[in-house]
């Protein structure tokens, strides 16, 4: 079966690389309207020309840009259908090492910016409950199991699934789904663009051991399974917590 997006204007956060820009470009290509976000003015605007889509410039944490960026969607395409809150950071530290700062930083964006975003988006959502409207949120392999020196993403994404869920069940009665994402590693600029991994390749070589199908995933894994939850196809799936991970998540900590 093809999975389409006819009919459907989808926002997409931190869509200017990696897994955003690879779900705005299997959204757009599945026939669906698109607007992404991001902060950095010069990455979004190359983005959006390169996937056909609607760029805006914003920081997912801020209620106005929250704002903006649904307005767009409706300025432009007459609606919002489907969010997908992909903006996200990761960074290392124990509870010791890790600055208030960092905390901020890391805990934030994932949280206070998957919050204010959907709060922004939810009444259009709810406009739009018989087009099937969704949210599709990211967490982590690290958002149920802990890893040592990640306390701060490890906190943030747990907080995110719990989210999903509470949101689900109070947006079933409009019709809207809930959902999340639980990547393991996925080969995007996310470990170095902040030098949270010192050996990126010895990274993804461990990878291979780490993860029980015996090799790290591409952003088009993710596109393909957002482009599943977010269609009609995944209809009668809320709350879930769907893992997309080479089975990394039925390892034993380490």
């Amino acid at each position: 079966m093809q999975l389409r997006m006819d009919g459907k204007v989808a926002l997409v956060t931190g869509g200017s690389s990696g897994l955003g820009k690879a779900i705005a470009t299997a959204f757009a290509l599945a026939g669906a309207k698109v607007v992404v976000t991001g902060r950095r003015a010069q990455e979004i605007a190359a983005a959006a020309e390169e996937i056909g889509a609607v760029g805006v410039v914003g920081d997912a944490r801020d209620p106005a840009a929250g704002a903006r960026a649904v307005a767009a969607c409706v300025e432009r395409f007459g609606a919002l259908t489907t969010l997908v809150n992909n903006a996200g950071v990761i960074g290392n530290g124990s509870v010791e090492k890790t600055t208030r700062e960092e905390w901020d930083r890391v805990v934030s964006i994932s949280v206070d910016g998957t919050f204010e975003t959907t709060r922004a988006a939810i009444p259009e959502l709810r406009k739009h409950a018989a087009k099937g409207a969704s949210v599709l949120n990211f967490s982590s392999v690290a958002g149920n199991r802990p890893f040592a020196g990640l306390t701060a993403y490890c906190t943030a994404k747990a907080a995110v699934e719990m989210m999903t869920k509470c949101l689900a069940l109070e947006l079933a009665p409009d019709g809207v789904r809930v959902n999340a994402i639980a990547p393991g590693v996925i080969v995007t600029g996310l470990h170095t663009v902040t030098g949270a991994v010192a050996d990126y390749p010895a990274f993804l070589e461990r990878g291979k051991i780490t993860h029980p199908l015996g090799f790290v995933g591409a952003p088009e894994d993710a596109a393909n399974l957002a482009l599943f939850l977010s269609s009609d196809a995944a209809r009668w799936i809320t709350g879930a917590i769907v893992p997309l991970d080479g089975g990394r998540a039925l390892m034993s900590a380490r």
